[in-house]
């Protein structure tokens, strides 16, 4: 096998595509989510009704089973979801805490699977949101979860975070994926302005294989994509 990736959030619209896209370039990929992926080698399959920390312990146990004597050289968190409302809306802390669970919990975990599992120059990609490099009135708490998320990879990326050697932290900050479900419930748009997932599966890829094509360990890259051509773009 070419490679060992381990693909968290396996099973939505984005990992899924990843899975799919790593198989078919003959790596050892494995999935984490609340479902299991049957493309997949491996599947660590997490109870969403734990904690924080069961999910912990959950999801050690079943890696530790999983990748017995090598090292992964990708972990990518692509899991998360999406919640509008504003401070004064009724699910308003409902959403939040609904968000946070998806992107930052998600998030933590994969950073400490990383610091265990990664191989030495290895890559960890997380996903953030270019919309929250602002603020996000009508959707607070998944702007919120999202800027927890950049604040975590600048950290992760950090001299003495407890990442392997030479290892690269960074993070995609989409603005619309072009997901089944997106197409579903905004049926109008114009879908030549939303990022294909294949092309962010071939960027991810293209990360993982080609050190020397990786943003800098730290970066918020963003995913722009205009008239159907897609730009990865690093905040500065």
């Amino acid at each position: 096998m070419a490679g060992r990736v381990i693909v968290y959030g396996g099973k939505g619209a984005l990992g899924s595509s990843l899975v799919a896209f790593f198989k078919a370039k003959s790596w050892w990929v494995a999935s984490v989510d609340i479902f299991p992926n049957e493309e997949a080698d491996a599947n660590v399959v997490l109870t969403p009704t734990d904690s924080w920390t069961d999910q912990e312990k959950e999801l050690e146990s079943k890696v530790e089973s999983i990748v017995t004597g090598f090292k992964l050289d990708a972990v990518l968190c692509v899991a998360g979801g999406w919640a509008g409302g504003n401070a004064a809306s009724k699910a308003f802390v409902k959403n939040s805490d609904m968000m946070w669970k998806q992107s930052v919990w998600s998030s933590v975990l994969a950073s400490q699977l990383s610091a265990r599992h990664l191989t030495e120059g290895g890559l960890l990609c997380m996903t953030g949101a270019k919309a929250a490099l602002e603020g996000t009135p009508g959707m607070i708490g998944y702007g919120m979860a999202k800027a927890a998320v950049h604040q975590l990879v600048k950290s992760v990326a950090a001299d003495n975070s407890g990442m392997p050697k030479d290892s690269t932290t960074v993070a995609i900050l989409p603005v619309t994926l072009d997901t089944p479900m997106n197409r579903k419930f905004m049926s109008t748009a114009d879908f030549s302005q939303w990022t294909p997932l294949d092309t962010v599966s071939q960027k991810l890829f293209e990360w993982t294989t080609d050190k020397k094509s990786r943003p800098a360990n730290g970066s918020l890259v963003q995913v722009v994509t205009k008239d159907g051509v897609t730009s990865f773009v690093p905040t500065e």
